[in-house]
């Protein structure tokens, strides 16, 4: 098949499953989905990745497309929803909208909140439509590419994103990111491992053969430690501001569409790398917009694009964190490793064969991702006067409600009381970790990529007799192999000291 036939097949699936899912059911159950997620990004100490694990296990008598619908709308729901109290009140309702107070606060403070927050949502917009148009046509090649990994590109792909997500998640210290995807790789390894069913790590306990539950650990080290802080923290107040309009949108828009595409690009790239995310989109492309305006030392009180590069970055990350999800098996952020555990819930595995086994599951995600994106802004014309008041009940009232929710999103996943247990334990594990500056993003990659990452080692070795060459003797293996050294000596001051001798010279 030529390049252009497979675009034109791949566009022709697209759009019938874009007009499949117009019924009134489908489009009553999306905008409730992605009004459930503004409300997760909106409210302080929720997320995308707390929506989606809260509803895997409550979509679980749902049919497979009813579950995508729901957990996509979720999930691009709450990328956008924390912009909105970034924006109002300076408290980004999302780690992915933390660089969006920087310019959005002093917007609202300057009686603009209406223009940031009409850009927010545009932004949101574009960036969640160039995801998907990328996912869509940028999957297959990637697929094409994935059969041709074996155990020991798997083994250092597994490695490399655990590192990368370190290093990211705590550039300060990235040793404190590694050590947390370390934590990740022993929780991993808990429990029957694959290759040979013996039983790893469980100290006798039953429970802990089937290995530790990914979903109700995103709980325990994201919505736990959340749930104290917000508990320990002050009430805030908010205080209603009346603005409007005072800008022409559409042409701000136009000023900056290659910077829109360059953004919504640095959002995919950073996305499909595993286990890093939106968060981090977010903040190289306000790096970006700030490197490259004309007024760079505006940056701060109040500049548009540094709103507008954070919410294209963000929201252009989801289809890029969806691409390994789904030719490799790999996620590329927590909310995509929530959606790889509401795939397998459902019995669908994703990985190279995926598109073999289910061929329209790549056009009925990007249908999805479209009308999820359409919703995006028809919410969040509705909602986000609505939200400032709910941000008004207080945290006495507000909190248990979360607490509660938490609970029974990880009871829902599995009907299982030791997973209750598992939460408490390791939430106070998660919140300690969370006061010494760990991150839990690396943490529960590590968790997921564990046992990947182990069997697909000890696979290696006995295929070929334990001779340790055969880890890096392919050009893949090698590549990735070189990118985990390369990714190491870059945060160290081996990588330094080279520096300097070769300035020296």
């Amino acid at each position: 098949m030529s390049l252009l036939q497979s675009f034109l097949q791949i566009s022709s699936d697209f759009l019938a499953s874009s007009v499949s899912f117009f019924t009134l059911g489908n489009l009553v159950m999306m905008f409730a989905a992605v009004m459930v997620g503004i409300t997760f990004g909106v409210l302080p100490g929720l997320s995308a990745t707390i929506g989606i694990a809260l509803f895997t296990g409550l979509t679980y008598g749902y049919s497979f497309e009813k579950a995508l619908i729901i957990l996509l709308g979720v999930y691009v729901g709450a990328i956008y929803g924390g912009s909105i109290t970034a924006i109002l009140i300076n408290i980004p309702g999302t780690g992915s909208a933390a660089a969006t107070c920087l310019d959005g606060y002093p917007l609202a403070m300057k009686g603009e909140s209406s223009n940031a927050n009409i850009l927010a949502r545009i932004s949101s917009f574009i960036g969640t439509i160039f995801g998907m148009l990328i996912f869509l046509f940028l999957t297959p090649l990637m697929t094409k590419l994935a059969l041709e990994f074996t155990s020991p590109e798997i083994f250092w792909l597994a490695i490399f994103g655990i590192l990368i997500c370190g290093s990211i998640s705590a550039p300060d210290l990235p040793i404190k990111g590694w050590i947390a995807g370390l934590i990740g790789l022993l929780m991993g390894m808990v429990g029957q491992e694959d290759i040979q069913g013996w039983e790893r790590l469980t100290f006798g306990v039953s429970n802990l053969i089937t290995g530790i539950p990914f979903v109700p650990m995103t709980i325990a080290f994201f919505g736990i430690p959340q749930i104290v802080k917000s508990m320990r923290s002050a009430q805030f107040k908010i205080e209603a501001k009346k603005d409007r309009v005072t800008i022409n949108i559409w042409s701000l828009i136009k000023k900056n569409f290659f910077n829109i595409l360059r953004w919504g690009t640095i959002g995919i790239g950073i996305g499909a790398v595993p286990g890093v995310g939106e968060n981090i989109a977010a903040w190289v492309a306000y790096d970006d917009a700030k490197r490259r305006h004309k007024r760079k030392q505006e940056f701060g009180t109040g500049v548009y694009e540094g709103v507008m590069a954070p919410e294209t970055a963000n929201n252009a990350a989801i289809g890029g964190a969806i691409i390994p999800l789904v030719s490799l098996g790999i996620p590329g952020s927590p909310p995509a490793a929530m959606l790889l555990g509401a795939l397998m819930l459902h019995g669908i595995r994703p990985g190279p064969l995926l598109s073999i086994e289910h061929p329209q599951i790549i056009p009925q995600f990007a249908a999805l991702l479209l009308w999820a994106s359409v919703f995006l802004f028809i919410c969040g014309l509705i909602i986000t006067k609505p939200m400032v008041s709910i941000l008004k009940v207080s945290q006495k009232i507000l909190i248990p409600i979360i607490a509660v929710l938490c609970v029974v999103g990880v009871y829902a996943y599995n009907n299982n009381p030791f997973h209750l247990l598992l939460v408490f334990v390791f939430g106070v594990l998660g919140y300690f970790l969370n006061k010494m500056e760990y991150s839990s993003a690396p943490l529960i990659l590590g968790l997921i990529l564990g046992n990947l990452a182990d069997s697909s080692f000890r696979r290696a070795l006995f295929l070929h007799h334990g001779n340790l060459w055969y880890l890096i003797n392919r050009p893949l293996s090698f590549i990735f192999f070189a990118a985990c050294v390369l990714t190491i000596l870059s945060q160290t001051k081996v990588m330094h000291h080279v520096k300097k001798m070769f300035v020296k010279k």
